[in-house]
């Protein structure tokens, strides 16, 4: 399915106790996803490639059956809400808010039996995600940001998510979750950046993130993401204190070129050796 951009008008306001109740509900949403995908981690199951041209765009019947479930509860709950979904695609609502859903970001990862995958829900204001979920059902850890903080629900127990400070690259640990998705120009700037960091990790895809909103790593930089693969992330790294942007430092929800950062001081340093790349774009 070809994706489409996100919808974009002036942003519904949603008060606080609406958004304490949409943040529970996105909890439930990632529980309805969990008994979908859970029976098929680490166990055979048909894989289909959904890419053209000799890229390699996997799916499974749990990516395709925890989105099915997410709607449905979405459209039991909440009718007049729009749904953008990875496998379903876009159905627009009548209130303006939009949630944004990737069923299992890190596919690659689920059918190979790493648990560096995450079901990602947002909700969209019609300018903004103002609402992020990362559910990892096998771990059982539920990462949660939103303007009334950041935090990570696990057993039962809430910790609140700080980034940690660092004063500049050479200081940093930074993780991607491949090479191969950047462009030649792309993988010359990424290099860059790579030459002057402490530490580099490859795979991840948004447990990579959270791990940025954690304290754990300080920045994540990579390319050719989709709306559904970031939008849920932004308010889990921006109320943990971090920065998520594009390579050029503006709009991070549209995918595409996307940086996420513990302290701005790196996120500064790295955007002025992303610059060349994000100025040719892919």
């Amino acid at each position: 399915m070809k994706p489409v951009p996100m919808p974009q008008h002036s942003a519904v306001v949603v008060g606080d106790d609406d958004l304490i109740e949409y943040a529970e509900f996105a909890g439930r949403l990632t529980d309805a996803s969990s008994v979908v995908i859970k029976p098929h981690f680490r166990e055979q199951l048909s894989v289909e490639n959904k890419a053209d041209g000799g890229n390699y765009d996997p799916v499974t019947v749990a990516d395709q059956a925890a989105e099915t479930a997410i709607r449905d509860l979405i459209k039991q709950t909440y009718p007049e809400h729009g749904i953008y979904g990875e496998e379903h695609g876009f159905e627009a609502g009548r209130c303006g808010l939009t949630w944004v859903i990737d069923p299992i970001d890190g596919t690659r990862a689920f059918i190979t039996g790493v648990p560096l995958w995450g079901t990602l829900v947002a909700l969209h204001d019609g300018e903004k995600p103002i609402l992020g979920v990362m559910d990892q059902p096998f771990t059982g850890e539920r990462f949660v940001g939103s303007r009334l903080g950041a935090e990570l629900r696990i057993a039962g127990r809430r910790t609140a998510l700080r980034t940690r400070p660092c004063a500049a690259l050479s200081e940093a640990r930074l993780q991607s979750t491949h090479p191969a998705m950047f462009s030649d120009d792309e993988r010359s700037a990424f290099e860059a950046v790579t030459q002057r960091v402490r530490l580099t990790r490859f795979s991840g895809d948004c447990y990579a993130y959270c791990m940025v909103a954690l304290g754990c790593i300080d920045l994540v930089v990579e390319s050719g993401l989709l709306p559904y693969d970031v939008q849920a992330l932004i308010p889990i790294i921006e109320a943990s204190g971090g920065v998520m942007t594009d390579w050029k430092g503006g709009y991070a929800g549209n995918g595409g070129q996307v940086i996420a950062c513990g302290d701005r001081r790196v996120h500064e340093q790295a955007l002025r050796l992303l610059e060349g790349a994000a100025r040719t774009g892919r």
